[in-house]
């Protein structure tokens, strides 16, 4: 299958399909047709020496300097090299795919005053697997995402360095071997290729992705470690969820009594007399509102994300039907900042609550199970560390969530005076969902544990689903081992989105 791409209905899917998994991408016809059109402004003003800021001036706070029409296109291939300063840790591949794809998609949208050989050039990379090398750091998120975008448009134009084949060479040497000719820039191309929020933005929606796995993956979670701890599924009751209609908690209170249906634990302390508790602790009765909540941010997000998706994002922009180059300021990356906070304060709410959940019960005074989870308690220490490794990483991931978007600090001569963070805010989310899985890992296994002690009693029908993804990666403690392989194991079936699809 391929994507014919026109700036207007790319989806959060198909991204995913072009990042991830290396489906091909095409320049749609009518896509080629506005950009033509946009172009022929661009062409116009050049012949006429009109001024308009990035075709004939200088950049930034260097706008006021006019540039003469020999040195255009000069001016194009320098902002390209000087722009490409950015250091740090490179881009993944799947960061960068969906980077390229992005900017591509942008300058389709017929508003950049740019050739279509640019975008069928992106196409080109990307299908042939050229990938160049980006920087991660270097983005304050104003001018849109300039370093990242000029170290992928180093190789748009035969420069930089990219990934061919699984080796860094050189971008000319990556184009020359996978058969695409470089663009010379012409008048304002460069500028078209550098100002966007590409990055943040592929960095954000690939999270929101892996979040969305790691949130539904935390209802299964839950819904086992509420056996494990003898709790009551009554909090979870739809007519609860409908006097108080947020979508996310009613997707979660429903998750959460389908895996516990039919639960032989929950039927064994049915009466007062074997259970005298009223009230189960809010880290389990509150879980529809807390992951509830969770997910009605993250799906705030995708909206966020779904609108950017498709937006023209450079400046000027170049408006056909008038003839018109309008300068503002569609680069700033503030609503990207904005849902990457979101995001983030979403992945450390599940941290949070999950480490609750585990403590719960490895703590003898809460659980009504063996102390920390094994038997011989003393001899062995059973689930006591693995508690103490989600403690620190909840707690670093409280760090992270920190807000990024309130941010700023004044570049280019002060003429971008107030900036959004929105790389550094959509960078950190990484960490946090490697923390998450990490310590929904260790729920899974504390819980799957604790089941396996009340037995003979069973949990649910679809919660023994669970079980047995987890044993297939664990076996059950008998005595002290190292956990951290286990860990890794159903860590690594969390990422593949295994126990995400027992709700979905």
């Amino acid at each position: 299958m391929t994507i014919a791409i026109n700036g207007n209905d790319l989806t959060l899917e198909q991204l995913y399909e072009v990042a991830l998994n290396g489906m091909e991408v095409t320049l749609a016809p009518d896509a080629r047709e506005r950009m033509n059109a946009s172009r022929a402004v661009i062409d116009r003003l050049v012949a006429s020496d009109t001024v308009a800021y990035g075709v004939n001036t200088g950049f930034g706070k260097l706008a006021s300097v006019r540039i003469s029409r020999d040195q255009i296109r000069q001016l194009q291939t320098n902002l390209v090299r000087s722009h490409s300063g950015g250091v740090g840790p490179h881009l993944s591949e799947a960061e960068t795919r969906a980077m390229m794809l992005l900017r591509a998609n942008a300058v389709a949208k017929g508003f950049s005053g740019i050739r279509p050989v640019a975008a069928e050039t992106l196409c080109a990379m990307l299908n042939r697997r050229v990938h160049p090398v980006i920087p991660s750091q270097g983005s304050v998120g104003a001018s849109g995402d300039l370093a990242p975008l000029a170290h992928l448009a180093q190789v748009v134009i035969g420069e930089g360095e990219a990934n061919y084949q699984g080796k860094n060479i050189l971008g000319g040497e990556a184009m020359k071997l996978a058969g695409i000719a470089p663009i010379v820039l012409e008048a304002k191309e460069g500028l078209a290729l550098l100002n966007g929020t590409q990055a943040m933005l592929a960095l954000t929606a690939l999270a929101l992705r892996a979040a969305t796995i790691l949130v539904d993956t935390a209802d299964v979670a839950a819904a086992l470690s509420l056996d494990a701890l003898r709790g009551t599924p009554t909090a979870f009751d739809e007519r609860i969820a409908k006097v108080r209609p947020y979508p996310g908690h009613a997707t979660t209170a429903k998750n959460l009594a389908r895996l516990n249906a039919g639960s032989e634990i929950r039927e064994s302390h049915r009466a007062p007399a074997q259970d005298t508790r009223v009230q189960d602790a809010y880290s389990l009765r509150c879980t529809p509102q807390v992951h509830g909540a969770v997910r009605d941010i993250f799906t705030q997000v995708g909206a966020t994300l779904t609108i950017e998706l498709n937006s023209a994002t450079d400046n000027p922009l170049v408006f056909p039907d008038t003839g018109e180059v309008l300068s503002g300021g569609n680069f700033h990356g503030q609503p990207l900042a904005l849902a990457a906070d979101q995001l983030a304060l979403g992945i450390a709410t599940l941290a949070g609550i999950s480490e609750r959940r585990t403590e719960q019960m490895t703590n003898p005074l809460t659980s009504g199970l063996p102390a920390f989870l094994v038997k011989d308690a003393g001899l062995n220490s059973g689930f006591m560390m693995l508690q103490i490794t989600a403690a620190a990483l909840a707690s670093e991931t409280k760090v992270f969530a920190a807000p990024h978007s309130v941010d700023s600090i004044s570049t280019s001569g002060n003429q971008e005076d107030y900036v959004s963070m929105g790389m550094g805010a959509a960078r950190r989310l990484k960490p946090m969902l490697e923390n998450l899985a990490n310590i929904l890992a260790i729920e899974l296994l504390s819980a799957c544990q604790g089941i396996e002690l009340l037995a003979p009693l069973r949990t649910g029908t679809e919660a023994r689903k669970a079980l047995a993804l987890i044993r297939a990666a664990s076996k059950f403690v008998e005595a002290d081992r190292s956990l951290a392989p286990d860990i890794a194991a159903v860590g690594s079936r969390i990422g593949a989105g295994e126990f995400a699809a027992l709700v979905r």
